[in-house]
């Protein structure tokens, strides 16, 4: 039985589970790195593409070697007519998040060398994973509309293309960048939940489809990657700054939660919300769109007097792609693209040094009992 004063870490909260070189969380001083790089410098100075070579190799890529990884991306961007098909028959009428978790489960029966599970095999892998999610994303949401699927545009960097075959346009300059900072800031963050998944599956030696698969189911949940969707119905609730006062105020005397406030590990604020609301603040200047800034810093300002929270990455995040005209559906898949480098690293790095990952449960069911026949049971 179980002993009551057995320590049990609920959501494994405190429990270290792996030893990485990937990020570093430093949740008392609002801080996050990737490989030793400060997440906000990052976002500010350099490309997706950079970003994910660092995660992927650990150190920042030289001109060259930029070049020859953007150009690996590209010769990666297209789908099979396969991959299409099944998106253009798949039943019903799925979620984007849930066709692009199908579709990269099956990614894996076009693969050309299902039997090698080398490092270098496992990298193209990873390339071909993160070259692709955008260009499956795009597709089945221009279906869903009951539009053509655009192909890759060669010319294009991996945000802007992303927003090309979305909307058949190159997106505006301010447009690119911002779409990209904001895909470096949800590029990776540790063992959260959808990271934690996709290494307890690679642990198992399943293969690295697999994995994303589990971090794509992981994500789509309304506590994780969906919660940016739930922030942005909430601005849209609300309507106007005027109006959040007594909003936040009825939500938390209900016991209700506000979505994009408060994280497991972060305790005096998220930074990647900082760079996020300055954004957000810039895009209300520089684009014709509602202006979500105002209200959204002022949602900030009470949930933190009424219930001493801060907002995390979701907040922000969800009126930034709102005002780069995103949909809704489109945030959790476009979250999925900007976090799969973050997996794909977690994963290679759980292949080089595996165990398969276990952790023992505590019982608090009935004692031993005797087996009592069918005919004999009342």
């Amino acid at each position: 039985m179980w002993d009551k004063e057995a320590n049990v870490a609920r959501g494994l909260a405190g429990v270290i589970a792996a030893v990485t070189h990937i990020s570093l969380i430093d949740g008392e001083q609002g801080q996050l790195s990737y490989c030793g790089y400060d997440v906000t410098e990052l976002a500010r100075k350099s490309s997706y593409e950079e970003v994910s070579y660092l995660l992927l190799y650990g150190e920042l890529p030289t001109a060259g070697q930029l070049e020859a990884f953007e150009q690996l991306l590209l010769d990666n961007r297209a789908i099979s007519p396969a991959l299409l098909d099944l998106l253009r028959n798949l039943p019903g009428a799925p979620k984007p998040a849930d066709a692009l978790r199908t579709a990269v489960s099956a990614m894996a029966a076009t693969d050309s060398s299902p039997s090698d599970v080398s490092r270098p095999a496992n990298l193209r892998r990873a390339v071909r994973l993160i070259a692709q999610m955008p260009t499956i994303a795009a597709a089945h949401w221009r279906m869903r509309q009951g539009e053509k699927p655009i192909d890759p545009d060669p010319s294009l960097g991996h945000a802007s293309n992303f927003v090309y075959m979305l909307f058949g346009r190159a997106p505006r300059q301010v447009e690119a960048r911002f779409l990209d900072m904001a895909m470096i800031l949800m590029a990776e963050h540790g063992l959260n939940a959808s990271t934690f998944a996709a290494r307890v599956t690679a642990a198992t030696l399943a293969d690295i489809y697999a994995a994303f698969t589990s971090a794509i189911g992981a994500l789509n949940g309304p506590l994780h990657g969906a919660a940016n969707a739930e922030a942005m119905k909430m601005l849209l609730e609300i309507g106007s700054p005027e109006k959040v006062e007594a909003y936040i105020r009825a939500q938390l005397m209900a016991g209700k939660r506000i979505m994009g406030f408060g994280h497991r590990v972060y305790k005096s604020g998220d930074p990647r919300a900082i760079v996020l609301r300055e954004v957000l603040a810039t895009l209300d200047g520089d684009l014709n769109k509602p202006r979500w800034c105002k209200m959204a810093m002022e949602v900030e300002d009470q949930v933190h007097k009424q219930k001493n929270l801060y907002p995390n990455v979701d907040f922000y995040c969800a009126p930034t792609l709102y005002s780069l005209g995103f949909p809704m559906e489109l945030f959790t898949p476009i979250f999925a693209c900007s976090r799969s480098i973050g997996w794909a690293a977690h994963i290679l790095e759980q292949y080089d040094d595996n165990k398969l990952i276990r952790p023992d449960a505590v019982y608090d069911g009935p004692a031993q009992r005797e087996y009592t026949p069918l005919a004999g049971r009342k």
